[in-house]
């Protein structure tokens, strides 16, 4: 069912306290699509993955998750939706192994992946299924925190910056894997600073300037628009 909408996100305002972070957020993913949010850092894009879960203060317009509108819920329910969020700091349980961080998300819909399908995609984390958290490098510790939730049977993810910092050889595994769910129909929002990894996994690119999303590219206008990308984000 690839192409029908999953996710609408319209007139979408976030605050934290009294500051007012989105200002109209208004995109649209496709079941089974990877969008990337691109922008400079403070431009909104982090908030809009937290606002999507209900994680700030204050939101309001409408975010309609598969057909439901989530704005009123709180957000342990739209988590069962089946939304999993992959956040910039990871959120690894330190005094945990490898193998007791994997089996401690509860399931949010069915279908969630076995230790079996996880350490066939990632055998880095089988090595390491006996170490403690601290003990994981950076780059197996973001596999963790991305295999955990695909063992809740989420359908959407959330990645908020998962490149972040690591070597060449993990970002590209992850570039790897994020093909492999593209092609199990998950549907995923990438949040990354890092463009030469988003651009050739997202389908659509929503670029995000003071809270609202400024221009919007699909993958087939990427060379006509490098000028475009160029004035927004510098790369």
């Amino acid at each position: 069912m690839t192409g029908t909408e999953y996710l609408r996100v319209n007139d979408l305002h976030a605050f934290y306290g009294e500051s007012h972070i989105l200002h109209g957020m208004d995109f649209v993913v496709n079941r089974g699509e990877c969008v990337s949010l691109l922008g400079r850092n403070g431009a909104g894009r982090t908030t809009t993955l937290k606002a999507i879960l209900g994680l700030t203060g204050r939101r309001s317009g409408s975010v309609m998750l598969n057909g439901r509108e989530t704005i009123r819920m709180p957000s342990h329910r739209i988590a069962r939706l089946g939304v999993g969020y992959c956040p910039e700091e990871r959120g690894i349980y330190s005094s945990l192994s490898c193998e007791e961080n994997l089996l401690l998300p509860p399931a949010v819909g069915s279908g969630g992946m076995s230790l079996e399908a996880i350490y066939d995609m990632f055998p880095n984390l089988h090595e390491r299924r006996t170490s403690q958290g601290t003990r994981l490098s950076g780059g197996e510790q973001q596999m963790l925190a991305l295999a955990r939730i695909l063992r809740t049977g989420a359908h959407m993810l959330l990645l908020d910056e998962i490149s972040e910092g690591l070597a060449p050889v993990i970002v590209q595994k992850l570039a790897e894997v994020i093909r492999h769910l593209k092609q199990q129909e998950f549907t995923i929002i990438l949040v990354e600073q890092n463009f030469r990894f988003a651009a050739p996994l997202a389908d659509r690119m929503y670029v995000v300037e003071h809270g609202r999303v400024a221009e919007e590219i699909a993958q087939r206008e990427l060379q006509s628009k490098q000028a475009l990308l160029q004035e927004y984000l510098g790369v």
